[in-house]
């Protein structure tokens, strides 16, 4: 229902499961006009449309840092994370699946305000390779 406040188009690449839920409840009639549903898509296209996202809304880990390294705000649609660095220093932010709050969120985002010292974690740098490699050969 959130969706239907929000200015930009919302992408929403969805499992075959999760499609198929919505068709055997009867809710596809139910999709706002500003949500585009797409098939899943592959890891190079996915960075791509998670690096020119405004938010991102996920249930994913993987996901949560994704977002943390490309600098964009990301909600966690999760009560906890096995991924505790991207709450305390990045761009996520655990939030319930309520319609309230991730507008309160989506707003301020939209007003600059969501999480201002938001930081890539020390270490996420590219280089972990290099440092396992200089370990090793100690």
């Amino acid at each position: 229902n959130c969706i239907n406040n929000v200015k930009e188009p919302v992408i929403f690449p969805i499992h075959p499961r999760t499609l198929n839920n919505l068709s055997q409840h009867d809710l596809n009639g139910n999709i706002s006009e500003n949500l585009i549903l797409t098939e899943p898509i592959g890891y190079i296209d996915f960075l791509a449309l998670t690096s020119k996202a405004e938010l991102i809304l996920t249930d994913s880990g993987g996901i949560q840092e994704e977002a943390t390294f490309a600098g964009v705000p990301c909600m966690t649609l999760r009560k906890n994370t096995e991924r505790p660095s991207t709450v305390e220093l990045g761009t996520n932010t655990l939030t319930p699946l309520d319609s309230e709050e991730i507008e309160e969120k989506v707003l301020q985002i939209e007003e600059g305000t969501y999480k201002p010292d938001a930081s890539i974690p020390p270490l996420w740098d590219g280089h972990a390779t290099e440092r396992i490699a200089e370990s090793e050969s100690v």
